[in-house]
């Protein structure tokens, strides 16, 4: 049996190498890029595992889900972790993490979320890294949400450690990640003596065995049906634009908030400042008294592939998420998802607006 996913020929460390380029210049990176094997949490992991222990002092800033769980991987490194957080309907402020540096001087490491896909917002990346900068901690972002739908820096903001993932705005697998790792970042983990060595968690065993190689013999047999869909992914980017993409995704969340609003039916945008909404996918209130995951649930009974979802956890009752990313990032996608959201508020006895929910998403996307 012959399959065009089967039988083929291996990857060879020189393409693995030039995924790894294309992903650097995705990133606008001098920094070493590493292709991890795995969704992006073995990198979110490996990279606070291999740079944080018993003497690092860690402000971890929470604007929701993940950002808790960063602080929980950052305390079982017995680090001593100082919690920022702030209400997952915002995003943090350059003065808030400053203010936090004053009060904790020792300060040396810092874990941020650039997008939270699961709550709809986004942090100020840069001014964040100029206070950082300024005291100089190191400084870890996760942009595995953010990386396609808007800019992403690492070495503009002075970010040491960048994680991203391919499964959402930039429309790939989620099997493989990536990491950018300054040389900040190598010293750090090079002198921890609780990084994660001879692990599938060891950056520092992608950096002897692979980038201090010179790039010519891979450590593992990689994944090789991921490695080629990111390869086709980034390529997909490069031939429509980046800013082309990043712009999707803008007018994708606009259309959203502003559609919602015009709807009706008591929805509203879950992230209050338009400033603060992440573009990757745009969060809704449900109205009181009615259950957001049984808005979603109905919605998606009337068609099945639109990009819907309940928020996680406790926020299932009262949040919807829009994921207008990566292939849905069109307003095609958004005004398919205000139509069956509408019939669900119909369903519920809510009054609802759908003609001027289209009309406010056409006029908010511009």
């Amino acid at each position: 049996m012959t399959h065009p996913f089967l039988d083929l020929a291996p990857l060879s460390a020189a393409q693995f190498a030039s995924i790894e380029d294309r992903v650097a210049r995705l990133l606008d990176t001098r920094q070493d890029v590493v292709i991890m094997q795995g969704e992006a949490l073995l990198p979110l992991e490996g990279a606070i595992r291999g740079a944080a222990g018993p003497g690092t002092t860690a402000l971890n800033v929470i604007t929701g889900p993940y950002g808790q769980t960063f602080g929980d991987w950052l305390r079982d490194c017995g680090a001593t972790v100082i919690d920022l957080a702030v209400p997952f309907h915002t995003a943090v402020t350059a003065a808030q993490v400053r203010e936090a540096f004053a009060e904790h001087p020792e300060i040396d490491f810092v874990s941020l979320v650039h997008a939270e896909a699961a709550t709809g917002n986004t942090n100020p990346v840069a001014a964040v890294g100029e206070v950082v900068r300024e005291h100089g901690a190191l400084f870890y972002l996760d942009a595995v949400a953010s990386i396609g739908a808007e800019p992403v820096l690492p070495d503009a903001w002075g970010v040491d450690l960048c994680v991203i993932g391919a499964q959402k705005a930039m429309g790939g697998p989620a099997g493989v990640s990536a990491v950018s790792v300054s040389e900040r970042a190598w010293a750090r983990m090079s002198t921890n003596p609780q990084a994660p060595r001879r692990s599938y968690l060891s950056l520092l065993d992608w950096k002897q065995r692979w980038i201090d190689g010179g790039r010519t013999a891979l450590p593992h047999a990689p994944a090789q049906l991921e490695m080629l869909a990111l390869e086709a992914c980034v390529e997909r980017i490069e031939t429509e634009g980046l800013k082309t993409v990043m712009a999707r995704h803008a007018s994708a969340a606009a259309a959203t908030r502003a559609g919602a609003a015009a709807l009706g039916g008591g929805l509203e945008p879950y992230v209050h400042d338009a400033a603060e909404a992440a573009p990757v996918a745009t969060t809704l209130r449900a109205p009181a008294g009615v259950p957001a995951s049984e808005l979603v649930a109905r919605a998606l009974a009337i068609d099945p592939a639109l990009p819907l979802a309940a928020g996680g956890g406790a926020l299932a009752g009262e949040m919807i998420r829009v994921n207008h990313y990566g292939t849905a990032a069109t307003v095609a996608a958004v005004r398919g998802s205000l139509a069956a959201l509408g019939a669900a508020l119909a369903e519920k006895g809510l009054p609802v607006d759908l003609d001027a929910a289209h009309r406010a998403a056409e006029t908010g996307r511009n």
